[in-house]
């Protein structure tokens, strides 16, 4: 089959109420951008998503994609799990949602992660990944009396004010000194923010032992996009924690669950202090997690109200039950023996596929990642900083990505995207003939 008609015919529209046209200028007349968030496709390849189904979305005007975003990576089960769907039914039945006192799900839930996760000795929910890294740097704040965090050049840890600062570099940055990358971000956190290059141990023990006083946590991701940890990377940062008086939270708002059953800490070996997560502990619904050291997560019990170092959050959302019994049915799905390890497999079959391709094209660029992370970028090694990304020619890779969207891959241009348990081996096949096509476009 054609990339050209991919499934196109494979069922009627999914609405036949508004035409896409007339949801787009609907979505100009309301919607910043007519997007949502940070991000809006290309005028010429946009499309509105009305459905998914395993491993496709379908848009309004019946065409069907192949979904590598992955729902930012929660999706690791694809769209419509019937467990997940038929647990949600069964709940939406029951109540969609609670405030003011606990519901036998949250608790359910809480128990699982707990179970799983190999840091955890007690947890706090959120109702995102965003909220869950804010609220973690307020625990350990809180806890060590210490106002300074440390992020990695180019990590990405929600949308709030502190992790605003060097998202998105041009140039390397002044280490330890950032620079905000949104408008209204207060310039009097500056100082509170140091930046330190990834998988650079001499960089960071230098920045800490000047700051040691002063500095609360490192927060780092497990794998930074696509950029994955050097052998003894995060092991050397839990010794530098750990002789210097300063906690060690990984973001596993994307890795949580997807690089193993106990998420990024289980598959490198190393566990943190404390450990944030997102939509994956609610199947992708609005719910996410802090989890790690009981006497840091105490920080944020209520009864401690009043006290100096008790953190307050709160969230009307927090331990929503729609999102639990989601959250509950995906996680049974990946108790199942072999998973990870089969969904690893099959990842790295269709990455070496679009190697292949590149390479047939004599293109200077690779597919970038392990396990189900993927992502091309115009360079020939794989990066292990984010200064190694900049001289990338990010718009050649936008081109070749808005390529595969007319083709029915559905990416999100210049970002990273991910393999679902789902993927076929059709859809592999379409997807490195898309990107063949694609290529030869260029």
């Amino acid at each position: 089959m054609s990339t050209a008609n991919l499934t196109e015919a494979a069922a009627e529209p999914a609405t036949a109420q508004r035409s896409q046209a007339e949801l787009y200028q609907s979505a100009e007349r309301n919607l910043p951008g007519a997007g949502l968030g940070g991000y809006s496709l290309p005028e010429d390849v946009r499309f509105i998503a009305a459905r998914g189904q395993g491993s496709r979305v379908q848009s309004v005007d019946g065409k069907w994609y192949i979904d590598y975003t992955g729902g930012a990576g929660a999706n690791i089960l694809g769209h419509c799990h019937p467990a997940v769907v038929e647990a949600v039914r069964e709940q939406a039945g029951r109540g969609l949602h609670y405030f003011g006192t606990l519901n036998d799900r949250a608790v359910e839930l809480a128990e699982k992660l707990v179970e799983l996760i190999p840091c955890a000795e007690k947890l706090a929910f959120t109702t995102t990944g965003s909220e869950a890294t804010f609220y973690a740097l307020r625990m350990a704040r809180a806890f060590t009396g210490k106002n300074k965090i440390m992020k990695f050049e180019g990590a990405y840890h929600g949308n709030h004010d502190y992790s605003s600062f060097s998202l998105f570099p041009t140039e390397p940055a002044d280490y330890p000194a950032g620079k905000a990358d949104s408008g209204g971000v207060p310039p009097e956190l500056q100082p509170t923010v140091l930046i330190a290059p990834y998988n650079d141990l001499d960089t960071v023990e230098r920045i800490v032992r000047d700051n040691k006083d002063e500095l609360a946590a490192i927060i780092v991701e497990p794998v930074q996009r696509i950029i994955f940890p050097q052998p003894g990377f995060l092991a050397g940062l839990r010794r530098i924690c750990d002789e210097h008086g300063v906690l060690l939270i990984f973001d596993e708002v994307v890795t949580g669950f997807r690089l193993a059953l106990g998420s990024g800490q289980e598959y490198h070996g190393v566990s943190p202090d404390l450990a944030t997560f997102g939509k994956i502990v609610g199947g992708g619904g609005p719910l996410g997690c802090v989890a790690g050291r009981s006497d840091v997560i105490d920080r944020v019990n209520p009864r401690h109200k009043g006290q100096a170092d008790y953190a307050y959050i709160n969230g009307t959302l927090h331990g929503n039950p729609l999102a639990a019994v989601a959250g509950l049915a995906t996680l049974a799905e990946l108790e199942k023996p072999g998973f990870h390890q089969r969904l690893h497999r099959r990842a790295e079959q269709l990455t070496a596929s679009l190697q292949a391709v590149l390479d047939k094209h004599g293109l200077p660029a690779i597919v970038a990642g392990r396990a189900s992370f993927w992502q091309f970028l115009w360079l020939t090694a794989e990066p292990t900083a984010q200064s190694d990304i900049m001289p990338s020619d990010m718009a050649t890779v936008r081109r070749l990505d808005v390529e595969l969207i007319r083709r029915g891959i559905y990416v999100l241009p210049g970002v990273r995207r991910f393999t679902a348990a789902v993927n076929t081996d059709e859809d592999f096949a379409q997807t490195v003939e898309a990107l063949d096509e694609a290529c030869r476009a260029l």
